[in-house]
């Protein structure tokens, strides 16, 4: 059960078998004010994870069971995913590179200077905010686009394209004021007074 008061503020996940380290972790972490919690296991953090908590995990590599890497790998392909940083007591170049084609933030070796690693975990969780921010701006969006008629979405798409009014008017065989009037209504509802805003939103919409 995750404590209401912490529940807003983001979460060091520390994940290694080892426990001297992940007590370790845990004390540094917050020793400088952030929450942490630890597994042992890639098993265990799963069975207790929040998807929608927001924060970073500092991995280990060599885990039992699934390792760090491949779990790192099937996170950032998965819906949920989520800022990592890797640390490991041997980190050769193929390992580190296919991390970081994979999206980690670093790859840290143990013994991991406490400096590198807070600085690390600190572009982790500035890393998770960005994403969580884009996420709810593109919700944001979906949500306005939604309350558009079909025929709003359709004078949005022409107007997007570059089209004039009186373009749009003879493609969907309207008057040229009736087609002001389902732009006007589609701008107002999707928050925008620019074409160039309304590209932009058009291409958050359409990834």
């Amino acid at each position: 059960m995750i404590d209401d008061r912490k529940r807003g503020q983001p979460t060091v996940i520390v994940i290694d078998d080892d426990q001297s380290v992940r007590d370790a972790l845990k004390g540094l972490f917050e020793s400088v004010g952030l929450t942490a919690e630890t597994h042992g296991s890639v098993s265990e953090f799963l069975a207790a994870d929040d998807p929608d908590r927001a924060g970073c995990i500092v991995l280990d590599i060599r885990l039992p069971g699934q390792s760090g890497l491949e779990f790192q790998e099937a996170l950032a392909k998965s819906r949920h995913p989520r800022s990592v940083v890797l640390i490991s007591a041997h980190v050769d170049v193929a390992m580190a590179v296919r991390a970081m084609k994979a999206g980690a933030i670093d790859v840290l070796t143990k013994p991991v200077r406490e400096q590198d690693l807070l600085e690390a975990v600190n572009r982790a969780l500035a890393s998770d905010n960005a994403r969580r921010e884009e996420a709810n701006q593109s919700a944001s969006l979906r949500l306005r686009y939604s309350k558009l008629t079909e025929r709003e979405r359709q004078i949005m798409a022409m107007v997007v394209a570059g089209k004039l009014n009186k373009q749009i008017a003879a493609e969907v065989q309207l008057a040229e004021a009736t087609v002001k009037l389902h732009r006007g209504h589609m701008m107002r509802k999707m928050r925008v007074s620019s074409v160039a805003d309304l590209v932009k939103i058009a291409a958050i919409l359409d990834n």
